[in-house]
């Protein structure tokens, strides 16, 4: 039986000033118009998708909060007081807005909310639906939201969007296989609960639909695991943390190992920081020392670069040179153009369903008329001065641009996605000679510059789907990725313990140890249970290889190719971020903006005069 489902959400979108941007991801240029709205609700929740980009939104509106209206900030990196003095003042009535991240996402439920404001776009319907549910818990009140594109790729992603929720067609995720790392949780705190059977269990678990296909020899190598560590560990006593019984069941070994996996029981990690040192070199100069300390970053940072990929920190340009311990070394690098550009705090991947719809917009003419004039006049421009691609095809585009020569390509597939694509493309396009110099990606698109024309590549080979095998591997051997999702992997299993009575050890004291233990279970024992595990978590978290792989699989001989003589209208969001990215804060805003009039003068040039309304 089905309730009443209530008035129906009302979803706008906000074109500020009547003219959507080229490119953006801040949504910086309407927020006039989200303090407007602001005044007019009552309370106002402003979701963001970052939480350097909740920062920065809460800033702007209170550069401009004349009428001091009461507006707070709310988001994980807060101190958890901050944040429930915060959701007490929205509770009192006390305040007039929260600019927040997905903390505010679940668990709100006051009547008070009647307006929710997406800044930026949602990057999933489900997420969207979640987020108006925020404003107005009365049944017969429609809940009321508006979306602020900050570019016009966004605003296909809006308009995307608003139609999903609007035929409640929600993002679809594929079917999750349990994890044997938190099997092996789950194991030992059966132990700790009291003696299990082993069939028993087997039995019990394998009705939990994640695990339904578990086969019996893996169960046992997970009781294994949590028994001894696994084969190459077997001799430590440390990792002994079952034991059998007489009858034959499993148990947990002392009252002091049910303590220290009480305290560390969780599917949660944290990242860990590593230490930014100068590199140098010991007298016999074969080894790298840590020399002078320029900062600290998450160690996922580091896991995309191999030795020698230079990148942007603390206002300058590093070779990266690895990771020692729990420091990563670097040096100051000869060329002032990084490979790897900076990037703004973890950003929300583009969900499946919702890039499937964009792609099927974007090749619907008939489709452009719900769209801002400026925004379908920039699509015809594209059409003119390349194409537009078909759902199923890849567009891709070369062309010279000064000293450099560049590859553009438009899977709309997502960051995570594109970000893998492209460090194995330019890991092929250096074998070919073609001798690339960086690459830098948005959720749309994805743009490489290199030394040498890449007019004449052939790109059905280059986009081949083999390079997800040998490819893939070397590139895995050389990152340090995998150590980081097997680090996760050792936490979450209990192999390694972060808390123990007494004490606490660092993420970087962690890290070292589950260093340590990973090159000794690589060495001796490859197809260790947690390698295993780690392998996948990377290939379907870290890297996106599943996404990856049904995107090579559907432009497979379906690539349009267009050799042009400047960038299209489709690469002016892309490549302003190649200057963008070298500085944060405010200057990235003003690079941004004299990086994009640059450009898209460029694109304007010789326009018809019909079009020329896309600027």
């Amino acid at each position: 039986m089905l309730g009443d489902p209530g008035a129906p959400p009302v979803v706008d979108v906000l074109v500020s000033e009547g003219r959507v941007p080229w490119a953006g991801h801040t949504g910086v240029h309407a927020i006039p118009e989200v303090y407007d709205a602001i005044k007019r609700a009552d309370l106002s929740l402003i979701f963001v998708n970052t939480r350097w980009q909740a920062e920065f939104v809460f800033q702007s509106l209170w550069a401009i909060n004349e009428d001091d209206l009461p507006i707070a900030l709310h988001h994980g990196s807060l101190a958890a007081e901050q944040r429930r003095k915060v959701e007490a003042a929205m509770a009192r009535g006390d305040l007039k807005a929260v600019v927040c991240t997905s903390t505010l996402d679940l668990g709100i439920d006051w009547g008070d909310v009647d307006l929710v404001i997406q800044l930026a776009a949602p990057k999933g319907a489900s997420r969207l639906v979640q987020r108006i549910g925020r404003a107005n818990h009365r049944l017969d009140e429609p809940s009321r939201a508006l979306m602020v594109p900050a570019s016009r790729f966004e605003m296909l992603e809006c308009q995307a969007a608003r139609e999903a929720v609007a035929e409640n067609a929600f993002d679809w995720e594929p079917e999750h296989t349990g994890t044997l790392d938190t099997l092996a949780q789950h194991v030992m705190g059966c132990a700790c609960s009291e003696a299990f059977d082993l069939p028993d269990l087997f039995a019990e678990v394998t009705t939990a639909g994640p695990y339904r296909g578990l086969t019996y020899e893996a169960f046992e190598e997970v009781v294994d695991l949590v028994a001894t560590g696994g084969y190459a560990l077997r001799t430590y006593d440390r990792f002994a943390r079952i034991v059998r019984t007489r009858d034959g069941k499993w148990t947990v070994r002392n009252a002091q190992m049910a303590q220290r996996h009480r305290m560390n029981v969780g599917a949660i990690v944290s990242a860990a920081n590593l230490n930014v040192r100068v590199a140098g070199r010991r007298a016999s100069g074969k080894h790298l020392v840590a020399g002078r300390k320029i900062g600290e970053a998450e160690e996922w940072y580091f896991e995309q670069m191999t030795p020698g990929d230079t990148f942007v920190f603390a206002g300058q340009v590093w070779a990266f040179q690895g990771i020692v311990k729990t420091d990563a070394l670097v040096s100051p690098a000869v060329d002032k153009d990084p490979k790897i550009p900076s990037y703004g705090g973890s950003k929300f991947p583009l969900g499946t369903s919702l890039a499937e719809r964009v792609r099927r917009m974007v090749q619907d003419r008939d489709h452009w008329r719900v769209l801002p004039y400026d925004v379908q006049e920039w699509l015809e421009l594209q059409a003119l001065r390349s194409a537009i691609p078909e759902a199923q095809t890849l567009l891709v585009e070369t062309f010279p641009r000064g000293t450099r020569h560049f590859l553009v390509a438009y899977p709309f597939e997502g960051r995570l996605a594109h970000t893998t694509l492209a460090m194995l493309l330019t890991r092929r396009l250096d074998r070919m000679g073609v001798g690339p110099l960086g690459f830098v990606v948005t959720d749309y698109s994805l743009a490489i510059w290199s030394i040498r024309p890449m007019d004449d590549l052939d790109l059905d080979a280059l986009f081949e789907p083999d390079m997800l095998g040998d490819d893939l591997e070397a590139w895995l051997e050389e990152s340090f990725m995998m150590k980081r999702s097997f680090r996760n992997c050792a936490l979450i299993s209990g192999l390694i313990e972060q808390r123990q009575p007494g004490a606490e050890k660092t993420g970087r004291q962690v890290t070292f140890s589950t260093d340590l233990i990973y090159d000794v279970l690589r060495r001796h024992q490859p197809d260790h249970l947690l390698l295993r595990t780690a392998r996948a978590d990377a290939a379907t978290g870290l890297l996106d290889v599943a996404r990856l792989g049904q995107l090579l699989s559907r432009i497979h001989g379906r690539i349009m190719h267009k050799a042009l003589d400047r960038p299209s209208p489709f690469c002016v969001p892309v490549l302003v971020q190649i200057g963008r990215e070298r500085v944060g804060g405010d200057a990235a805003e003003m690079i941004l903006d004299e990086t994009a009039e640059a450009l898209i003068a460029e694109v304007m040039e010789d326009a018809p005069e019909a079009l020329k309304g896309a600027a």
